[in-house]
């Protein structure tokens, strides 16, 4: 480890219990959406533009859309870039894959999407790489899902912080500002002691200075909410679906439980798989135009829940980010016209959902 690397190793690791004593004194003070304030201005790559929302008790300011790791359609923009059956399967020492990530994680600087989560080996690997020089421009959420827990054999602190140096070394990455372990999608599935074991990899690595703040993926509503319950201080994040046609629910929500610990929140699956569009994603698409209205509509509508810090779409090109940007910058509220077109695009996005998406279905109350 560098001298530079070791100084940074005892920042993050002076600045997580700055941060904890913080959030212990001041409770609820501080915690509007004030674009103007010093807090704000100081975030990663601020663009004034942008507006920016704060990510639960990590007391980090975050672009109200965030960046999702994955890469489903980049075929459509470097063609042959699969190289076996899914998208995990991309080259990723290619020119034209390395360029693509390059451009949109250099689009998402300008235009001030501060965020990136990777949450598999790939996206670990091919975001390290992207953001090679600019690392301290883009908060980095980190999981290596193939070695945690939804592996049996990675259900122990001891095994997880393994996977969390394997991935940091292979990565050439000196430090991590967000591990959020990647859990069974039914995370009740895992026994009280394998959640014990993941809480302790976590608390470990963040009092080693390895990683700043510490939370979990999971698609398991009152699981979440027992964990956000059981450990807040670790529990700073969750990463968890949530969907264009997602509802709170009037008692028990996961929403409640956020809003009571402070507990940030990202959400995947914002366009329920890109089963939202008409069109295949193609610059030349007929539908381009159609699907970029689409997806503005379903990121206005999830901002207008407060509890949710910020969807994390994955993005295929640069038009893609600055889509994205617009739809911050549009009015918030749909129109009575707008919620209806988003509720037609909804039901055909249910209509058409691949099968093994259909428990997105469960996402309409949460």
């Amino acid at each position: 480890m560098s001298a530079d690397g070791i100084s940074r190793r005892k920042f993050v690791r002076d600045s997580t219990i700055v941060t904890a004593g913080l959030a212990a004194g001041l409770g609820a003070v501080g915690k509007t959406l004030a674009q103007d304030s010093a807090a704000v201005k100081r975030t990663r790559s601020y663009n004034p533009d942008m507006e920016y929302r704060r990510l639960g008790k990590t007391d980090l300011w975050v672009s109200a859309v965030c960046m999702g790791g994955h890469w489903k359609r980049i075929d459509k923009m470097v063609p042959g870039v699969f190289k076996g059956g899914g998208w995990l399967s991309a080259d990723l020492n290619s020119d034209g894959f390395r360029k693509n990530r390059r451009e949109v994680i250099g689009r998402c600087l300008d235009v001030g999407i501060n965020l990136i989560d990777a949450c598999t080996r790939e996206e670990v690997m091919a975001y390290s790489e992207a953001l090679r020089g600019k690392r301290d421009k883009m908060f980095f959420a980190f999981s290596w899902y193939q070695e945690e827990m939804r592996n049996a054999k990675f259900r122990t602190a001891k095994a997880l912080l393994q996977t969390l140096d394997k991935g940091m070394k292979q990565a050439k990455l000196e430090y991590i500002d967000l591990w959020r372990i990647v859990m069974l999608e039914r995370s009740s599935r895992h026994t009280a002691g394998e959640v014990e074991e993941m809480i302790k990899a976590l608390d470990t690595a963040r009092k080693q200075g390895k990683v700043r703040f510490t939370g979990c993926s999971s698609h398991d509503r009152p699981h979440i909410k027992k964990m956000m319950e059981t450990y807040p201080d670790v529990m700073q994040v969750v990463v968890t679906p949530y969907t264009a046609s997602s509802k709170e629910l009037p008692k028990d929500s996961i929403f409640e439980a956020a809003r009571k610990h402070d507990v940030g929140l990202l959400g995947i699956k914002p366009f329920a798989s890109a089963s939202l569009f008409k069109g295949d994603s193609s610059p030349d698409s007929p539908h381009a135009e159609e699907d970029n209205k689409r997806a503005r509509m379903a990121v206005r509508y999830i901002l207008c829940n407060p509890a949710m810090t910020a969807p994390i779409p994955g993005l295929i090109n640069a038009q893609q980010v600055d889509n994205m940007a617009k739809a911050v910058r549009e009015r918030r509220k749909l129109d009575r016209t707008e919620a209806k077109q988003l509720e037609a695009a909804m039901d055909e996005a249910w209509a058409k959902l691949p099968a093994d998406y259909e428990w997105l279905k469960d996402w309409k109350y949460v």
